[in-house]
């Protein structure tokens, strides 16, 4: 299963200039918990960072920061960890588990941003594929049943 065919196509984005109450507000306008930072290139859209809404009650709120003084520039972790829409469910796990992240910004070959893929959206594949493996063996039973009959 391709990392493309899963992931969310639309994704919340800002530049790095973006306000810390801009980017709350897109969160809640977006109903997400997260925006993909990046910086404009030919023909999309390079991530270059994501800002949580846990960084911004972690690294504003809870040090009682004034949020107009921070951008998405100063709250986003840099060193973002993307994944190739052709890697599978697997290589996903693999970069979150090696790099300790929830959410992928998914990349072209180009490095453009084509979606992104979250925690939930692995899981809820996994499970899907699953539950097609629990139906294979009532399924295979049927066919002994009918192949006794004749």
């Amino acid at each position: 299963m391709r990392l493309l065919d899963i992931c969310t196509h639309s994704v919340a984005t800002c530049d790095r200039g973006m306000s810390a109450p801009e980017l709350a507000r897109l969160m809640r306008e977006r109903h997400v918990g997260d925006v993909v930072v990046v910086d404009p290139c030919e023909d999309g859209f390079t991530p270059v960072g994501i800002v949580t809404d846990r960084d911004l009650v972690v690294q504003l709120i809870a040090r009682g920061a004034d949020p107009e003084r921070f951008c998405a520039e100063d709250l986003m972790s840099a060193d973002v960890v993307t994944a190739i829409g052709s890697e599978t469910v697997f290589d996903a796990i693999w970069h979150m588990r090696r790099r300790g992240v929830r959410r992928l910004p998914i990349v072209d070959a180009h490095n453009r941003l084509q979606g992104i893929v979250c925690l939930d959206d692995l899981t809820d594949a996994l499970g899907q594929e699953l539950s097609a493996l629990a139906r294979i063996a009532p399924r295979q039973a049927d066919r002994e049943q009918v192949r006794l009959e004749v």
